[in-house]
This record gives C-alpha cells, sequence and structure tokens, in this order.
C-alpha cells in the first residue's frame, strides 16, 4: 500500500512526463513548419497579373474584349496546372484611355504586387504609365501601342521594363510601301498627310523611304493641319502629278472623307492607309470611295494563323474578338508566362532581363522575338485588310522583313 507521500511524488513525477510531452509536441510542430514562402498554401497563392485597359468611354469595346480574351487564355492556363504550380489571377482597372488615369492605374497596379502589367493599349496612356512602372521596377508589356517612344528615352536608350507586342509605325510604313510595289505593282505614289500627327509623320516618312528604295516615285507629297476636313486643294495637285496610288497615313475621319473628296474629283488610284483605319467610320464617311482600299493592321479576324483561337473565342462570348488588342493581350501573356516558366521566377529583374533577348517565343500571332535595343517585337507579323462590300476583310498576310 503506498503513503501519503509515495502518492505525492507519484503524482508529481506523472505531472511532469505531461508537461514534458506536451513541449515535445509543441516542438514537433514547429519544426515541421517550412520556411515562408515554401509551403503548399503558400506555393497556390495566385500570381498577379496587372491589365491596364479601357473598360468604359469610347475605347471600351476593344478594353472589355482584350479583358475577355485574358480571361479566357488564364482559365485555359489554370485548368492545365497553372505556372510552377501556382495560379494566375487578372487584375484589371479601367485606364479610360486617358493618360492622367493611366498613371493613377499604374500606381494602383504596383501597390497590388502584380508581376506584369498587360497594357495600355494607346501609346500616350502607355508613355505616361511607364513612368511611374520604370521607376517601380515592374514589367508593363503595351499591346497596340504603337509610338516608338513608349520603350524607348529620348535619348536612345531602352527603358528596361517596358515592352511591346505590336509593330512601330515605323515599321507599318514599311509594311505598305512593300505591298504596294511588290502586291499592287504600283510605281508612282502620292502621300496626304496630318502634319499635327506623329503618327502620320512617322508613316509618311517610312513609306516614302522605302518606296523609293524599291524603285518607286513619289510624285506629290502633300499635307494638311489637324482638325481640316477639306483636302480638295491637294488632292487636285495629286490628281494632275498622276498618281497611280494615293497613300493616307491617317486616321480613319480624315482618311474616309479624303477618299471620298478624291472620288468626287475623278481622282483614279488605288488608296492605302495604316492601322488608324479600322474603324466602321471610314466606310461610314467615306461610303463607295472606300471600296477595294487596302490598309496595314496588326491583325485580323480571318488571318488563319488564330482562326481556331476566334472560334474558340466567340464560342465562349457569344461574338468576334474587337481586333486587333485582343490578340496582343494574349500575345503580352503568353510572354509572360514563357518568362516566369523558363527562369522559374516571378523577380521582375529577372523576367525583363530574359524578355529582352527572348528568341522565337510561341505566341498567338507567331512566334516572337524581342530586340534588346528597342524591346520592340523583331519581324511582327501584319495583315493587309481591304473594304469589301462595305466590310472589313482579310487580303494577305505580311510575314516581316
Amino acid at each position: 500500500m503506498m503513503t501519503k507521500k509515495t502518492k505525492k511524488a507519484l503524482a508529481t513525477l506523472l505531472i511532469g512526463l505531461l508537461a514534458l510531452s506536451l513541449a515535445a509536441c509543441g516542438t514537433s510542430s514547429s519544426s515541421t513548419t517550412a520556411p515562408a514562402g515554401t509551403t503548399a498554401a503558400e506555393n497556390k497563392e495566385p500570381i498577379k497579373i496587372g491589365h491596364e485597359v479601357a473598360l468604359t468611354g469610347g475605347s471600351s469595346l476593344w478594353g472589355q474584349s482584350e479583358k475577355q480574351a485574358l480571361e479566357m487564355e488564364i482559365e485555359k492556363i489554370n485548368a492545365a496546372g497553372g505556372v510552377l504550380g501556382r495560379p494566375l489571377e487578372l487584375v484589371a482597372y479601367d485606364n479610360k484611355a486617358d493618360q492622367t488615369e493611366g498613371v493613377n492605374v499604374a500606381k494602383r497596379l504596383v501597390g497590388d504586387k502584380v508581376v506584369a502589367i498587360i497594357g495600355p493599349a494607346q501609346s500616350g496612356v502607355g508613355i505616361a504609365a511607364s513612368s511611374v512602372t520604370e521607376g517601380a521596377k515592374t514589367i508593363l508589356i503595351g499591346t497596340t501601342a504603337t509610338n516608338p517612344k513608349l520603350t524607348v528615352n529620348e535619348d536612345g536608350s531602352v527603358k528596361p521594363y517596358t515592352f511591346r507586342t505590336c509593330f512601330i509605325d515605323p515599321y507599318q510604313g514599311k509594311v505598305a510601301a512593300t505591298f504596294a510595289l511588290n502586291s499592287l505593282k504600283v510605281t508612282k505614289a502620292a502621300v496626304l498627310m496630318d502634319v499635327g500627327s506623329d503618327y502620320s509623320q512617322g508613316l509618311s516618312q517610312y513609306f516614302k523611304e522605302t518606296f523609293t528604295a524599291g524603285g518607286g516615285t513619289i510624285v506629290a507629297d502633300e499635307a494638311f493641319r489637324s482638325e481640316e476636313l477639306d483636302y480638295r486643294a491637294q488632292l487636285g495637285k495629286i490628281k494632275d502629278a498622276g498618281a497611280e496610288l494615293l497613300f493616307i497615313p491617317t486616321m480613319q475621319k480624315e482618311a474616309g472623307l479624303a477618299m471620298k473628296q478624291a472620288k468626287d474629283l475623278g481622282l483614279d488610284v488605288k488608296f492605302l492607309g495604316g492601322d488608324g483605319w479600322a474603324s466602321k467610320e471610314l466606310v461610314e464617311l467615306g461610303g463607295e470611295a472606300t471600296e477595294g482600299s487596302f490598309y496595314v493592321n496588326i491583325a485580323s479576324l480571318e488571318d488563319p494563323t488564330i482562326a481556331d483561337w476566334v472560334k474558340e473565342y466567340k464560342a465562349k462570348y457569344n461574338a468576334n474578338p474587337v481586333m486587333p488588342n485582343p490578340v496582343l493581350a494574349v500575345d503580352a501573356l503568353r510572354m509572360v508566362v514563357n518568362a516566369i516558366e523558363s527562369t522559374k521566377s516571378t523577380d521582375s529583374t529577372t523576367l525583363a532581363n530574359y524578355m529582352s533577348t527572348m528568341k522565337d517565343v510561341p505566341v498567338l500571332t507567331g512566334k516572337l522575338t524581342m530586340d534588346p535595343k528597342t524591346h520592340n517585337p523583331v519581324n511582327k507579323p501584319a495583315v493587309i485588310e481591304t473594304v469589301k462590300n462595305g466590310e472589313f476583310t482579310f487580303f494577305e498576310a505580311f510575314a516581316g522583313q
């Protein structure tokens, strides 16, 4: 029989053993917790992709279509296991195609710690936003922002964290001239440009340089000031010069009116322009005069290269994508995914360094190679569209120069 003293000692021993056991359990639990960033739960945290886009206002038609295209692409990527085992998450804000809003959205996305920002589509908004993203060392990829200044500083140096997926204005000027010489077989061309537009001046310059270098002759070089809507005086000179083709490197409003006035004057030429024509307003203003005209565009609904993707988009959203923005946005996302998978990193500097020299990366519009000196895609495919029965129709693909 145990004495009271023995019982008390035994109880004390049991309490001590229990305390040791509990302490041991606590130590074991702590030791199995992996360092931050390596647990299964943290590995499933999403990789955030920002989207600088116009979701309201006059440019929202393209912006909404961009967003839908990105959502469709991300849905497929996540269904296949994500990127580095983590899902992608799209963080999209409305910049209203406005430079001030573009800066505000850029700051917000930087604060959200996105890995990269897709957009903006407009060059001016993109240039403004890049002043924020460059300082924050956050990747920004313009979609349809064609101004060279988006990715290159005034001193000619490249912006380390800024890229684009479309061709630039000088390039499409070269494409237009090559198409005029090789496909339309014309040797005498005239130009009607807007001297108040950097876009118009850039296309005009490179069209003329390429056209004359290829053996053609510029028989008339006419200009007008922004907001002018009567071009009959300039068109009369072009008619007298005997041009076979009139290159109008302007937006759709000016081009539509110029073609109508040219036809009214009896000017019998082929009409050619750039991606600024890609609006129904061109046909609405120009009417029958636009029939059979041609223009350079970034992508076309009827381009065989993206036919399957267009079908997939239409099946999901019961509408065609509003070209060309959604295609370029998907290209940008595939660039980012390729960079993350290739470097096995989400560090901005690591990704930007890789993207500067990426080569033959599969994207929606073909294979993308980046020029490290400009952060522009090399030999970006272009398409030529024509107006047929009042509708924009794919005419031919231009594989690059």
